[in-house]
């Protein structure tokens, strides 16, 4: 009777845990079966002990075999069996996860029935929801497939990945719910429904145990930000990261040793969920530990090239001072590129340290220990599928067989780097060659694109509207080369061009290069403050370009240049048509319309000039973040054609790494120009307009808004000019010299920022541009009037300057003009201003908003300006 009733318990125990809900509609795959009705009480079967199956039948099967599912149960007819072994058989039928339900019956009799619900098939697998992941993200984690059999450990096991998945994301209040939806033949569609969340941001960051720092000073020196702030939408570091927690800590250990606390640790570091799963709190403990000084510093060297005072030198430690691990890295690094300089590519330096709790001291002892000198066994090369091999070769201020040089190596890199032909942050690196003394070079390039096929438009607050087409090459064939075309136009500029540079001519470090063009310029002055177009100046010409090195750093290069220039001006607009005593005469600038300065400009002029530049660079890389680079440069103009001059410049650009992301940059910038011929005549200055220096552009100032310019304004009556509507008029007219110079900070963003290629800066802007010739001014009071009448007609007097209208006669109001020549000037105008560098899907823009400080009369300011489309 007992063991009755634990069989007919343990078959009731497996339906009921075994249940499984078939609605028609989508239900939750992972809810529990609904609970059963409860049974009525059930008739008390005769005692079973056991027995010998006589008989065993499946029924309910589908798809499966009966022979399949017997086998799954382990028992066969003439077999003894148990309340033991059947309730095992259920236990092995549920295992193989092919069954909803599974039920034996005919104990009592030994005529065995395995009553069994088969699994569905899964028809197919449907993700919703999902927005910030992709389905090609969320696919590969999911194991279920279609024609699989479904089941809910393995739905649960896939719910837990899809979530681990979006906690990667930093997402941990994603909730996925699996669902089915039922089809006909057992078949079901497995729905996956996805409440994505917000992203877990980190709430708040709380340091216990810190005395000697304050929590914000703390804070800064971490990756992880706390969100919000007026900013908080460009942070890509204020959400929970497990992995930015443990770099945390060591960031936090890397500050104290840099302040003297050797003993600092980290106590506990815990992240905890809010209850709303929005977002975490983090709480570090902290055991600052007490300030240590430097006590004794001493060396050990087994180099004969490297004494122990060159060492202790070189470290540039001094005891007594604050202890500062970072001082101690830095001091290995400067011996280790000392050591490399004479040919120890693996110097073994290995600081050590004395700690006396008591005095309070860190005392460090430098050994070097003997290595040998190392030479290049070999170079190698990978990654470059279009880069030939002598191009990256020919950058490497090492050979192989060469005494390793670590110096020449950084250079070599820096080089490479600055071709920019391959991604950023390349790095050569250093492996054991075949024996001690040698060392393996390698660099593994990943090459960008270096062709560009570019039909581009843009819009700037200057040029409006910009079209540009372009065909560039600066990796032609492979080989270096350098060859482009392009075509853009304009409201103020058109040209063509096409060039070519070979800068390694038949193998040698001489750069060849040549180009031909056309430019189309017009001018523009500001009319009642709006720009106009003034005179034209088309040039078509061409030049070559020879260059070479004179040491690692220093370049020499000279050019060519032979030029044919056209000045116009619109004869609708400038010119006027007298009539002479002897009939109609060839229109002619008239002065009252353009001014002298520009009506002396008309004509065309041919300029042969030759010129050199020497370059001094040491910077790291086309957008550099430390070294400096200075150009001097001259031009003579005057071997033939109609132009001779000196024109001299020089520009001067240092950077500067000043951590934490920061780069600091310094650029000056000044020239002359020196004429070689005399002037013309009285009033007109011998440099031409077109040769004249107008500036470097400065921020906060309109493009030509600074200089010597013409500003006209018109006369209410003979004698007082009208000074509430301002200039009518205001041409810049450059000069023969210029400065320009500028500080810039450029502030690091977050890697979100970052990855949108936003790049804000800070910056002060100071330049000057004079030393232009007075031009002949006008000074022309007008005209007046006097009525008609009827037998008598109007009548009209030209003024002469300092005469008044005759008696009768009425002046006409700004029919008079007066010029003054305004801004020429070595007096410097300022600037101060905020900018951003943003690399767009549509191209490159530059916004800035500056405002000047300093200025002089007639400048033009200007607050905000844009460029797109255009290179800044």
């Amino acid at each position: 009777m007992t063991n009755n009733k634990r069989l007919a318990a343990t078959f009731l125990v497996g339906t009921i845990l075994s249940g499984w809900a078939s609605p028609a509609l989508a239900q939750d795959a992972l809810a529990p079966a609904p609970a059963a009705p409860a049974p009525a009480p059930a008739p008390v079967a005769p005692a079973v002990t056991g027995g010998t199956i006589r008989s065993l039948a499946v029924r309910g099967a589908e798809r499966l075999e009966a022979e399949t599912v017997i086998a799954y149960a382990n028992l066969r007819p003439g077999e003894a069996y148990t309340a033991e072994t059947l309730d095992q058989a259920l236990k092995d039928l549920y295992a193989t996860e092919l069954f909803a339900d599974v039920q034996i019956t005919g104990a009592e009799t030994g005529n065995l029935v395995i009553q069994i619900r088969e699994n569905p098939v899964i028809n197919r697998i449907v993700l919703e929801g999902n927005k910030r992941i992709k389905d090609d993200k969320i696919v590969p984690e999911i194991r279920l497939a279609p024609r699989q059999i479904f089941t809910r450990s393995k739905a649960r096991a896939d719910v837990d990945r899809i979530i681990e998945l979006y906690k990667r994301q930093g997402r941990f209040a994603a909730r996925v719910e699996p669902k089915i939806v039922q089809l006909d033949q057992n078949r079901v569609d497995l729905v996956f429904e996805i409440t994505e969340g917000d992203k877990s941001r980190v709430r708040a960051i709380n340091i216990i145990g810190n005395e000697q720092f304050g929590d914000d000073r703390l804070r800064k020196e971490m990756f992880t930000r706390e969100a919000g702030g007026v900013l908080g939408f460009l942070k890509s570091n204020d959400t929970y990261d497990p992995d930015r927690l443990a770099a945390d800590q060591q960031k936090l250990r890397a500050f104290y040793l840099t302040q003297g606390y050797a003993d600092f640790r980290v106590v506990s570091a815990l992240a905890e969920l809010t209850p709303d799963r929005r977002d975490f709190v983090i709480t570090y403990v902290v055991e600052e530990g007490p300030r240590y000084r430097f006590g004794e510093i001493a060396a050990e060297s087994e180099l004969r090239d490297l004494k122990p005072e060159v060492v202790t030198r070189l470290a540039g430690l001094k005891q007594g001072e604050w202890f500062n691990a970072k001082a101690v890295e830095d001091a290995v690094t400067r011996l280790n590129e000392a050591a490399g300089q004479l040919g120890y590519a693996f110097a073994d330096i290995n600081p050590a340290y004395e700690r006396d709790a008591e005095a309070k001291t860190m005392g460090i002892t430098i050994r070097v220990g003997e290595t040998p000198r190392v030479y290049v066994e070999r170079i190698d090369i990978q990654g470059n599928t279009v880069t030939r091999d002598k191009v990256i070769r020919r950058e490497f201020r090492v050979n192989e067989g060469d005494a390793f040089n670590a110096i020449k190596v950084k250079r070599s890199q820096d080089r490479i780097q600055s071709l920019g032909y391959f991604q950023e942050k390349l790095e050569i690196k250093q492996t054991q060659g075949s024996a001690p003394d040698r060392v393996v070079l390698g660099v593994d390039v990943e090459e960008k694109s270096t062709g560009e096929l570019q039909l581009s438009a843009g819009y700037s607050s200057l040029e409006k509207f910009i079209v540009a087409l372009s065909v560039a090459q600066r990796n032609f064939r492979g080989m270096g080369q350098e060859l482009n075309a392009g075509i853009n136009y304009s409201r103020y500029s058109k040209s063509i061009q096409l060039g070519f540079t070979e800068p390694y001519l038949f193998d040698r470090s001489i750069l060849l290069g040549g180009e031909i063009y056309r430019r189309d310029y017009n001018s523009f002055n500001y009319v009642n403050r709006e720009r106009n177009t003034t005179y034209s100046q088309v040039t078509t010409g061409g030049g070559l370009r020879l260059g070479f090195p004179i040491n690692e750093f220093v370049n020499f290069g000279t050019r060519y240049s032979l030029n044919l220039d056209k000045i116009t001006l619109d004869k609708g607009t400038f010119y006027t048509d007298p009539d002479g005593p002897t009939g109609p005469q060839e229109a002619e600038c008239d002065p009252r319309l353009a001014g002298q300065y520009l009506c002396d400009e008309i004509g065309r002029r041919i300029t042969s000039s030759i010129g050199f530049s020497a370059i001094y660079d040491d910077t790291n890389g086309i957008r550099a973040t430390r070294g400096q680079r200075v150009i001097f440069s001259q031009d003579f103009a005057g071997l033939g054609g109609d132009v001779r001059y000196l024109r001299n410049r020089v520009d001067a650009t240092k950077y500067w790494g000043v951590g934490r992301g920061f780069i600091l940059s310094a650029h000056a910038e000044g020239g002359y120009i020196h004429p070689l011929q005399a002037s013309k005549g009285p009033g007109r200055d011998a440099i031409r307009i077109s040769d004249r220096f107008f500036g470097a552009q400065l921020r906060g100032f309109d493009i030509r808004g600074i200089g010597p310019r013409v500003v006209r304004r018109a006369y209410l009556n003979p004698t007082e000019l009208d000074e509430e509507r301002g200039e009518l008029q205001s041409d810049s007219l450059g000069g023969r010299a210029y400065y320009m110079g500028r500080i810039e900070l450029e502030i690091p963003l977050g890697a979100g920022a970052r990855n949108l290629g936003l790049r804000p800066s800070a910056f002060v802007d100071v330049g000057s541009v004079w030393g232009l010739k007075q031009p002949n001014l006008l000074d022309v009071p007008g005209t007046c009037t006097r009525a008609g009448t009827p037998t008598t007609p109007a009548e009209t007097e030209v003024l002469e300057p300092g005469e008044a209208c005759s008696a009768g006669f009425t002046y006409n109001a700004g029919s008079g003009i007066k010029e003054f020549f305004v801004g020429n000037s070595p007096r410097p105008r300022l600037s101060v201003g905020i900018g951003v560098n943003w690399t767009s899907p549509f191209g490159p823009l530059r916004i800035d908003l500056a405002r000047a400080i300093l200025k002089q009369d007639g400048d033009d300011t200007k607050l905000f300006s844009f460029n797109v489309g255009t290179a800044f």
